[in-house]
């Protein structure tokens, strides 16, 4: 983990032993994802898991939606996208945004909880999906170069949330909604 991500929280910088137990927390919540599904992911059972106090879990994270948001703000930031070798910008811009909307597909029940927790309206959570989103508009502009249009941007920022949307209500899968937001992408840059 990135050593800055790691002293930082929405709420407040971190201690190292304030980050740890943060840390402890993010992993706790992915394991309960994993053993109960969405539905029986509580900020209580996360902290038990975790071996920590509900308090302390609370002192952190205000619901299980910013928990479960912190969690994807993590993986996102830690993961590079892998630019193609001598590919054109459609390419780039591709690989960007099937990269970003397969990072959770192999894991169902963390995909479908961080659909559930963006579209929350927990503060904590506000402020997490404001850094998401800057962050893959970041990624959107580097794929673009020197062909950057913010009204490009904002189209191909909307068919990554629209078709995350969809998978996340149960309308396709997320490597489905990967392949669809190829086709829009490469439509959009034709």
């Amino acid at each position: 983990m990135s050593s800055d991500l790691r002293f930082e929280s929405t709420r407040r910088r971190l201690n190292g032993q304030q980050a740890e137990t943060v840390d402890r927390l993010t992993t706790a919540a992915v394991e309960v994802l994993r053993e109960k599904g969405p539905a029986g992911l509580a900020v209580r059972g996360v902290a038990a898991k975790a071996g920590v106090a509900p308090a302390t879990a609370y002192t952190y994270f205000s619901s299980k939606g910013h928990l479960i948001a912190e969690v994807f703000w993590r993986r996102l930031s830690e993961h590079v996208t892998e630019r193609p070798e001598g590919g054109s910008i459609a390419d780039r811009v591709v690989a960007v945004l099937r990269d970003v909307a397969l990072l959770l597909a192999d894991e169902p029940e963390l995909s479908s909880a961080v659909t559930a927790a963006l579209l929350g309206d927990d503060p904590e959570v506000s402020h997490l999906r404001v850094r998401i989103g800057a962050d893959i508009r970041r990624r959107l502009v580097a794929a673009l170069g020197e062909e950057n249009d913010d009204e490009v941007v904002s189209a191909l920022e909307m068919v990554y949330a629209g078709a995350l949307v969809r998978a996340g209500m149960g309308y396709g899968s997320y490597s489905d909604m990967a392949d669809a937001i190829e086709s829009a992408a490469r439509l959009i840059l034709r």
